[in-house]
């Protein structure tokens, strides 16, 4: 075999770390593209009795953006396994309480549920903001692209280019603004 087939295989076959950043992103849309890459579904070698996947090192999740009115609509369940012991946690309540468990529980539920489902879960870095541990950046050489692209805003954009933006409209010098 060739070198170069040989450094294919080892790269085909090694775990590689990439990156996720979910600011403004849907925490369900965001979770299809972190799963493909956590079961290693976008080698050439997947096959679902194969461990082949890679670490996702997700960031930003306490700014993730449900849509609609989901915050206050979707219920997430827990059991403790005693009598009496279930209970419903709105969306905002869960995220306030612990900003990455709803990405945590969106990248769970994409999943198959079969015994492989929880060490994969292990591969997977949940940060709620960008603060990154040395080590772990190391080891991350890819980025995710995201499926929206996150609007600048206003707050965030120098006063010079404001105001040398071009006007739409001139308004008269003594013309009163409501």
């Amino acid at each position: 075999m060739s070198i170069a087939k040989r450094v294919q295989q080892w790269a085909t076959f090694a775990r590689t770390w990439h990156i996720y950043d979910c600011t403004w992103q849907n925490p369900f849309e965001s979770a299809q593209l972190v799963k493909t890459h956590l079961m290693g579904l976008h080698k050439p070698i997947y096959h679902p009795m194969n461990d082949c996947g890679d670490h996702v090192v997700v960031i930003n999740t306490k700014e993730i953006a449900l849509p609609g009115d989901e915050w206050v609509k979707r219920v997430y369940f827990h059991h403790t396994g005693y009598p009496g012991g279930a209970s419903w946690t709105l969306a905002w309540q869960l995220h306030e309480k612990d900003p990455t468990m709803v990405m945590k529980k969106a990248v769970y539920n994409s999943m198959r549920g079969n015994l492989q489902r929880r060490y994969t879960m292990q591969r997977l870095h949940l940060f709620a903001d960008d603060q990154v541990p040395e080590e772990i950046l190391t080891n991350v050489t890819n980025q995710i692209r995201t499926p929206r692209t996150v609007p600048q805003r206003l707050d965030h954009i120098d006063k010079e280019t404001l105001e040398n933006f071009p006007a739409i409209v001139d308004y008269p010098k003594d013309y009163v603004l409501r």
